[in-house]
């Protein structure tokens, strides 16, 4: 049984990885057979290297207690039990489950999950991961402790993280081992699972636009009537996230249909946050202007905002970079781009559009399982409310 070039001890039986290790000369009296063999239970090359790894770590500690055990040593006869009573049997150490470090636990994550995925994807799993690897080391998923788990939190803390971004770092370790422990059939408690810390910790609460702050920045958008300022106006009545609005295609704004409307929906370039965030918004007020505006500039491009979007993904954060900064100068203190999405569900509120219109025009979830079923309301009548915002 020849050894695998990249997964060492390993042979493959119908597509199977083996682990497969010869017994030592001097320690083959201890077994019944020179060989110890036994399925991998997987087919994965990379999973497979590390099982036999994480074996034949178990098999040298193994043999290095039995050649103790054998040698005349010192004081041996009044040991109060035997030497190997203290030591796993090697029935044990073959038959325990192996598993992966979290690095490995990382790629089998990525790989696996990350098809289709932009490449902030891997970078965020990678990162989060890393803060765990810099404070405890890359160990064995198995082997982390609560210990591990609270002083990941305290490192974190340490670094004035906000209690959010905390709460995204321990959210994607749990994602990533959790994941690869059921890629590899092993269970296990999570010990990055109710880590306590104060999720409220250096997070500001996002405030509305008023409605005059809305109406002067619309206004100073018409006057420059560039591209950035378009991306603004589209976003200043329709409540779409930033990234949604940057992401579209020419061809995503309708202002020729008999309801003008943008056709919000997923691109390779842009993911969309949730599943309901795909959606058709009517176009009113000043978004009906800077789609025309859009339209109108002829680029040679199929993107609405070519200076933010490649085949590959979109810049959002250089988008808001960009407008954050030109709006600092006209917003209340603690206002953000993202404000007008706030904004728009207070204005919606404040013409008492019913809460399921206003979760369908912004792509909010529903509660209930009964909002799931039909289609949703007609763009007509999302234009009338819509409308009435504005």
């Amino acid at each position: 049984m020849a050894e695998h070039k990249t997964a060492p001890y390993t042979f493959v039986k119908s597509g199977v990885f083996y682990f497969s290790r010869r017994v030592p000369k001097d320690l083959e009296h201890h077994y019944y057979s020179s060989r110890i063999s036994f399925s991998l239970k997987t087919r994965s090359r990379s999973v497979a290297a590390s099982r036999a790894r994480h074996a034949a770590r178990q098999l040298d500690d193994f043999w290095y207690h039995l050649r103790i055990q054998d040698n005349d040593l010192p004081g041996k006869h009044i040991l109060r039990t035997k030497v190997v009573g203290a030591y796993p049997s090697a029935t044990a150490c073959a038959s325990s489950p192996a598993t992966v470090t979290l690095s490995e636990a990382i790629g089998i994550y990525v790989r696996l999950k990350g098809h289709g995925r932009p490449a902030s994807f891997r970078e965020f799993a990678e990162r989060f991961c890393g803060y765990v690897i810099d404070v405890c080391g890359d160990k064995d998923i198995m082997s982390y402790t609560k210990a591990d788990a609270n002083a990941v939190r305290d490192a974190l803390i340490e670094r004035q993280l906000a209690g959010s971004t905390i709460a995204r770092v321990l959210g994607a370790v749990r994602a990533v081992i959790n994941f690869a422990a059921s890629e590899i059939g092993v269970e296990m408690v999570n010990p990055f699972g109710k880590v306590y810390y104060d999720r409220t910790a250096g997070t500001s609460e996002r405030k509305p636009l008023p409605l005059d702050t809305i109406r002067q920045l619309q206004a100073a958008s018409r006057e420059l009537d560039d591209e950035v300022r378009w991306l603004l106006a589209l976003v200043s009545d329709t409540g779409m996230r930033l990234a949604e609005a940057a992401g579209l295609l020419r061809e995503d704004l309708r202002v020729d249909a008999p309801i003008p409307h943008v056709v919000i929906q997923e691109h390779p370039w842009r993911r969309l946050k949730t599943k309901g965030s795909a959606r058709t918004v009517p176009l009113v007020g000043a978004s009906y202007w800077a789609a025309n505006r859009v339209l109108a500039h002829e680029t040679g491009s199929e993107f609405a905002f070519p200076r933010y979007n490649t085949d590959e993904a979109t810049k959002a954060n250089a988008a808001s970079t960009a407008l954050n900064k030109w709006m600092k100068s006209f917003v209340p203190a603690g206002c953000t781009l993202h404000s007008f999405r706030h904004s728009m569900r207070d204005r919606l509120r404040g013409v008492e559009c019913p809460a399921d219109i206003v979760d369908q025009i912004g792509g909010w979830q529903t509660e209930g399982v009964g909002q799931s079923y039909g289609k949703g309301y007609p763009l007509q009548v999302l234009a009338k409310w819509m409308q009435a915002a504005a």
